[in-house]
């Protein structure tokens, strides 16, 4: 009963009209950014790699890590799987677009979130519930929004990212979810209690060895599967626009589907890169926000896209029709998730395609986790400013492993049902503010595009940009 109505509640907040609301915000700040996802590539990447400004902050490559950390999780293996198997091929050139897009918005909010940021004990916090209070000036919906977040990130999402290290490593080493998870859980406890530090130096080893081991994977299966790729190059056009003898009626739902995994996966928009933004130390709040439009980048183009392809050219994998009926089932009783992705690395190197898998599960799912703490943490801070109830963080790191056991220990659907209620409403909220807030990311891209054209290193002044109630920068 209960699982029914979380699964309704589901439909309802993941309808077309997110779907489309996605889709619309990452066309209008493309077009009235000027594309800036694509006019800076370059300068995404040296950028990576500046110095902080000061030690309040961490640098501009840590927060990078602490995004992607949250972004790269278990929805660029099983989401993508998902997504596959229920939107048909297709749905991968729809995910494409959508990370395309996202760049656009990944830039606005974290733009925001540095122009808006604060400095508390030591540290530079901010997110989507800052610049809602002093952009909008709505302290209320500031307020709405931090609970939302912090339910969503403490409580509902964390589960799905437990479940699934727990039925890989079933899968591939025989081990109970009970045994898994107390192997998740007790790491978490030492990471997350030495706070943001530690947090973003483990970020810092795992994330940039774990995208590239991933990727290099995806390069090897795809060199072996050379012959195929032509043709399943034209099976995820012709699906994506209805082209195709078998997927041709699925075009809805192929878009339905690749915008949703993608949102679910980069979160560009949805506000979770805007507490790690936030927390960078640099001179112009415009050079953290096309860090964070890279990251969406290397999330969907390169990881997501990864996976898909593995899956495809080695025909891991089953597709189930809008009427329930199976149109392909390579896979005949494999139910759509990691299992995709396990059979296709085996299908180059047998039998090491559960390990690989179940590790790199383990590896993305648990960075996730401490991206997760880490913004739970800084609503927390957000909603209780003055520290009158320090108590509050202690019991939040207890919440948050419990929620991360229990996920270890329930079933798949209901713990993705559960994510897809936290990153839907989160998502909505978001969308929302920062189309209502653009106007100072707008003036904070113009200020850099002009500082960048002179042939200086962007420095940030809020008075001469034109951005009011930024008293950070103004003080700077």
């Amino acid at each position: 009963m209960m699982e029914k109505l979380i699964n309704t509640l589901v439909d309802y907040i993941w309808s077309d009209a997110l779907v489309y609301l996605a889709l619309a915000v990452g066309i209008y700040f493309t077009i009235a950014t000027r594309g800036v996802q694509f006019r800076y590539i370059g300068e995404m990447v040296r950028l990576l790699f500046d110095k902080p400004q000061s030690q309040q902050g961490v640098s501009s490559f840590s927060a990078f890590c602490m995004a992607l950390s949250g972004r790269v999780g278990v929805g660029n293996i099983a989401g993508v799987a998902t997504a596959i198997a229920s939107g048909g091929p297709g749905a991968v050139f729809w995910m494409i677009v959508m990370g395309l897009l996202g760049g656009a918005s990944a830039f606005v909010e974290s733009t925001l979130a540095q122009i808006y940021k604060e400095e508390t004990d030591g540290q530079y916090r901010g997110g989507s519930p800052y610049y809602i209070e002093k952009g909008l000036k709505l302290k209320t919906f500031a307020m709405i929004v931090a609970a939302v977040t912090g339910l969503s990130y403490g409580v509902l999402v964390p589960g799905v990212q437990v479940n699934t290290i727990a039925a890989s490593f079933e899968g591939a080493f025989g081990f109970t979810p009970m045994i898994t998870t107390a192997f998740v859980v007790v790491p978490l406890a030492f990471i997350i209690l030495g706070g943001i530090k530690r947090i973003a130096r483990v970020a810092d080893k795992i994330v940039p060895f774990m995208a590239v081991a991933y990727l290099l994977m995806m390069v090897i299966v795809l060199a072996v599967n050379l012959t195929v790729l032509p043709e399943m190059f034209a099976l995820i056009i012709r699906s994506a626009f209805g082209m195709d003898a078998i997927f041709g009626g699925m075009v809805g739902t192929a878009v339905s589907w690749g915008v949703r995994r993608a949102v679910f996966s980069n979160v560009a928009g949805a506000g979770e890169a805007t507490f790690s933004s936030a927390a960078a130390s640099v001179s112009h709040p415009a050079k953290q926000g096309l860090v964070q439009a890279f990251s969406v980048y290397v999330d969907t183009v390169l990881v997501c896209t990864a996976t898909a392809l593995m899956i495809l050219s080695t025909g891991s994998y089953n597709v189930r029709g809008t009427d329930g009926t199976m149109l392909v089932e390579n896979l005949a009783g494999v139910a759509a998730g990691t299992a995709f992705t396990q059979n296709a690395v085996s299908s180059v190197f047998s039998g090491f395609g559960p390990a690989f898998v179940a590790i790199a599960v383990f590896l993305f799912a648990f960075t996730c986790l401490l991206a997760y703490y880490y913004i739970a943490e800084t609503t927390l801070v957000y909603l209780d400013k003055k520290q009158r109830y320090p108590q509050l963080t202690t019991a939040l790191k207890l919440v948050f492993l419990v929620v991360c056991a229990f996920g270890g220990l329930q079933s798949a659907g209901m713990m993705w049902a559960l994510g897809d209620i936290g990153f839907g409403s989160m998502c909505y909220l978001n969308f929302i503010a920062i189309v209502l807030l653009s106007k100072p990311a707008f003036k904070a891209l113009k200020d850099y595009d002009e500082q960048k054209k002179r042939g200086i290193d962007p420095v940030f002044d809020a008075q001469v940009a034109g951005v009011e109630n930024a008293p950070f920068w103004q003080k700077k």
